[in-house]
């Protein structure tokens, strides 16, 4: 959107933001207010033709300063901002005035007590930057009644949330709780009655409070755990969740109990499985989960030695996976989309793990190095119709013999393969038209199967919000 005309007007500053990062901003501007729909310099203002509300959840979806900034825009927009759902980023405006604290405190104040519209988020990653006395007084504020959306964090040290945190559980839709304590009183006795997306990152809490939280969040469809510790076994029992996601490496050793434990005892509703850290020896079991499709990382240690006590173990019902090694096999048929990390690339694991779960359609793969491990055990499987992959996504390809003849494989013997994606390419034209050679394609087994090269990454293994469990393929960059 375009901030007014050559011929634009003074006007006061927005409220509670300053336009520059060293002064005050000078005096604002606006454009002329053309009208609805009416022409200026050959230009037609059309999105001022919306509702307020819709222009108002617009605003929201913008950072703190640049919605404030609108006011500009035309007449009409003027009170928009402030009557708008407000989205308050502290840490957005602590960056923006270059770590100037009591400047980010002074505009937050100006901005609540100016702000007449509903809160919808706040986010505070950073607590000790501020005074917590001015923090208290933040969330007590009225602007911020009626919350969706809470990001609170006590960065750089961990310690007690402001005592005011819990006050909007009634309304709250997604929070997300980073580096701080959780006491068994302060957990006790909440209820978040619409709460679907929760995070805890860097949290310590009990094992009898973790269960009670996430017990007191009947709406819950998302849960992300990184780095938590305090407790030892996390069951899952919820008729509402459809992702959880957790890491649970924690590198201080001084802290006696870590996350070791995941069991999903009744969670019917549950699509996405994702364990984040390859190296951390969680023990990970499915004991009822009907509608589970997509799980990762499995893997054999990745860039670590091998050592039995840091391989991840996955039970799925009589299915035992331990690392990347099927120990009892009972096929597992809800599974489409799966992502493994390997230390060494090996066609005879992936093959494996294919008759492990004989509904693969989607498969990721993150491997540091290009050896191909293929014993030709499995060479029947080149007549085998039954390979129901449709899309492989390949990370750091180099294009070398090992590499290339894996996705052959593929290729050759997929009948229904759609897509090989194949990250961290080089760009050179002669190599691109060299591994499409290479590749076979002319004798490809799916005469609809694609190559696309990219020379970015195309396997994301960090989840850095709670939201990204909610995009139908968390794999995918």
């Amino acid at each position: 959107m375009e901030a007014g005309g050559p011929n634009r007007k003074k006007r006061k500053p927005a409220a509670g933001v300053e336009t520059a990062d060293e002064a005050p901003a000078p005096a604002e501007t606006e454009a002329p207010d053309p009208g609805v729909g009416e022409e200026d310099d050959g230009l037609v203002d059309r999105i001022s033709s919306l509702p307020d509300v819709v222009l108002g959840d617009i605003i929201s979806l913008l950072p703190t300063d640049e919605g404030a900034r609108t006011q500009i825009l035309a007449t009409k927009w003027r009170h928009l901002w402030l009557s708008a759902p407000l989205n308050l980023d502290c840490t957005h405006l602590l960056h923006r005035y270059r770590n100037h604290a009591d400047r980010a405190a002074g505009v937050v104040s100006r901005i609540l007590s100016s702000h007449s519209g509903p809160g919808r988020r706040l986010r505070v990653d950073n607590l000790h930057h501020f005074d917590l006395g001015a923090v208290d007084d933040w969330l007590r504020s009225g602007a911020l009644d009626n919350l969706q959306e809470l990001e609170l964090g006590c960065y750089p040290t961990v310690a007690l949330l402001p005592s005011f945190t819990f006050r909007f559980a009634p309304t709250l839709r997604v929070a997300t709780l980073k580096m701080c304590n959780l006491p068994d009183g302060i957990i006790q006795g909440l209820h978040f009655p619409l709460l679907k997306q929760l995070g805890l990152h860097y949290v310590s809490i009990s094992e009898c409070s973790l269960h009670s939280l996430i017990a007191s969040c009947r709406a819950l469809e998302c849960l992300l755990i990184l780095h938590s510790t305090g407790f030892g076994c996390l069951r899952i029992n919820s008729l509402t969740l459809r992702s959880i996601g957790v890491d649970n490496n924690n590198s201080d050793y001084r802290i006696p109990v870590h996350f070791k434990e995941l069991i999903i005892e009744n969670a019917p509703c549950l699509e996405k499985l994702l364990h984040l850290h390859v190296g951390a020896g969680l023990h990970l079991s499915v004991v009822s989960a009907p509608q589970l499709e997509t799980i990762g990382y499995l893997s054999d240690g990745y860039y670590q030695k091998v050592n039995q006590d840091y391989l991840c173990k996955f039970e799925f019902g009589s299915t035992i996976i331990q690392g990347l090694r099927v120990d009892k096999l009972a096929m597992v048929r809800t599974v489409k989309t799966l992502a493994v990390q390997l230390r060494i690339l090996s066609l005879d694991t992936v093959i494996q793990l294919m008759a492990c779960f004989p509904c693969l359609e989607k498969l990721y793969i993150r491997t540091p190095k290009p050896s191909n491990v293929w014993r030709r055990k499995h060479r029947d499987l080149t007549r085998c119709p039954d390979i129901r992959l449709k899309t492989i996504v390949l990370d750091s390809y180099r294009g070398i013999k090992s590499e290339v003849n894996f996705v052959t494989f593929f290729v050759l013997n997929a009948r229904v393969l759609e897509l090989v994606k194949l990250g961290g390419c080089s760009g050179n034209k002669e190599f691109l038209a060299e591994q499409r050679r290479k590749l076979q394609l002319d004798k490809r087994a799916s005469k609809g199967a694609r190559i696309h090269f990219t020379t970015r990454s195309c396997v994301r293994y960090i989840l850095d919000h709670v939201r990204d469990l909610d995009v139908i393929d968390p794999f995918l960059l």
